[in-house]
């Protein structure tokens, strides 16, 4: 559900500044691009989709995915909700990132953990259904972490979107006592808000190739920042929690108008991908 949106504007601060950005890794030697990254710090954090745009969707963990970015000021105000975008909030967080233009929604998400190769992933399922398998590691990609499904609709006929939220450490690393203190709290009162920020990439393959199902994938995709603890918990109670995103324009593999349409996207109901739908290149 979307709660709140605000158009794309400039926030952030001086690259060398941000404790999070976006960026590409050397290219290797006859190369024409580097791999597309997402930086903590000075370390590369997530592989994410290739530049090529043909290329399967891809958020895959690396290293210097070790820990997250919680901001102690904003607690009070993030757990008790947000009534909608909160300029403050935004600030504080903005200031984490580099200067870029942003689109920011408010969002109320249902969580749903979901772990590689298993029931609900992505990557083994509906990518699988229109890239096939790795052609060298006979493989499904591996985004080498739990993540959160969240919401999926409809774009077209041959065009679907698909949402996600990628903790930056995985559940496994979560205190206990404070997923349960929060799996209380949500059963009790209102719906409290984690940060993220977030990219839009839009893929298709090149050509039908082995699809059993070609179309293109728009992939929203939340990095977490703030309330790993929060999101466990209401995975876990099947709660609802309120999701504030920082989206990228310029991070994002798609255009300005397609980033633009998000909100009106995110404001659609749930509707799954028919496999019943076959579309041709």
């Amino acid at each position: 559900m979307l709660l709140a949106s605000a158009a794309a504007q400039r926030y952030g601060v001086d690259e060398a500044q941000a404790a999070i950005r976006f960026g590409e890794a050397a290219k290797a030697t006859g190369a024409w691009a580097g791999r597309r990254l997402l930086w903590l710090g000075s370390e590369p954090a997530f592989e994410l989709s290739f530049w090529c745009g043909t290329c399967p969707i891809l958020f895959q963990r690396l290293e210097g995915a070790n820990r997250t970015l919680s901001l102690a000021e904003v607690q009070d105000k993030l757990a008790g909700g947000l009534a909608g975008i909160d300029p403050d909030i935004v600030a504080a967080f903005a200031a984490l990132l580099p200067a870029a233009h942003y689109l920011v929604m408010l969002l109320q998400i249902t969580p749903r953990l979901t772990y590689p190769v298993l029931d609900g992933d992505y990557f083994a399922h509906e990518q699988v259904a229109t890239w096939g398998i790795d052609g060298f590691w006979g493989l499904p990609e591996n985004p080498r972490t739990p993540y959160y499904r969240t919401f999926e609709t409809a774009i077209a006929e041959d065009a679907h979107l698909y949402e996600f939220v990628v903790p930056m450490v995985p559940p496994s690393w979560n205190d206990r006592d404070l997923v349960e203190h929060y799996s209380r709290l949500l059963q009790e009162g209102p719906a409290p808000t984690v940060v993220a920020v977030s990219t839009l990439d839009i893929c298709q393959p090149a050509m039908h190739g082995q699809s059993s199902d070609y179309y293109e994938h728009w992939a929203l995709t939340h990095f977490l920042l703030d309330g790993h603890h929060k999101i466990e918990a209401a995975a876990a109670c099947g709660r609802p929690v309120q999701l504030l995103s920082l989206v990228s324009v310029d991070a994002s593999l798609a255009g300005e108008r397609q980033v633009a349409r998000l909100p009106s996207v995110r404001a659609r109901r749930v509707s799954r991908r028919s496999r019943s739908v076959r579309s041709q290149p």
